[in-house]
């Protein structure tokens, strides 16, 4: 079993990677494999709405100067996958949203094929906006058919400087609460 995270933040290894390894050390310790993908730097892009993907039915985008297929291949390959994004302007950034659009667009031309996946949304936040960025990659998970775990509050983290979510004990209890709900979840429909 495995789960693949993706950090969509422009900042690698800042709060939002902080609070997926919060979640993640919770799946490696119920013995889930896990990866994360650092979004940033990667070029990763929108969709050019060219609608090959629903004509060609082949599990790709046919933009192939980023690392969107890559995503594609992993997100096939795993069990749960993991959205983590900060807040930017009360949503997720653009990276998250690329990815968000352009693999959203590919599963849907390809049957759902994240169907019955296990999916969960992390963002960071310095004070405010965090609901709509959290919303709009549940609203991913859920226009797939995938099945979402919840946790013991929105799987929110605050602070502003690297490191700063590392004070915020609920929301580090929240990533572990959702770390664990998340193992329980796929080791239920792999049963």
């Amino acid at each position: 079993m495995k789960v693949v995270a993706f950090n969509g933040s422009a900042r690698k290894d800042g709060n939002t990677a902080i609070l997926i390894k919060w979640a993640l050390g919770e799946l490696e310790a119920d013995g889930i494999e896990t990866e994360m993908v650092q979004l940033a730097g990667t070029g990763i892009h929108g969709c050019t709405a060219c609608g090959r993907c629903f004509e060609n039915k082949d599990r790709r985008c046919v933009v192939t100067d980023d690392i969107l297929n890559d995503c594609l291949d992993k997100m096939l390959d795993a069990d749960g996958i993991i959205l983590g994004s900060p807040t930017y302007f009360a949503d997720v950034s653009t990276e998250m949203k690329a990815l968000i659009d352009r693999a959203g667009f590919v599963a849907r031309a390809n049957d759902d094929m994240f169907r019955r996946k296990v999916g969960a949304a992390v963002v960071a936040v310095r004070r405010a906006g965090s609901i709509h960025a959290f919303d709009t990659m549940n609203h991913f998970f859920t226009i797939s058919q995938m099945i979402i775990p919840g946790s013991r509050y929105w799987n929110m983290g605050f602070g502003l400087k690297k490191g700063d979510v590392e004070t915020d004990e609920e929301g580090l209890e929240t990533m572990q609460t959702l770390g664990r709900n998340m193992a329980w979840l796929i080791k239920k429909i792999n049963a």
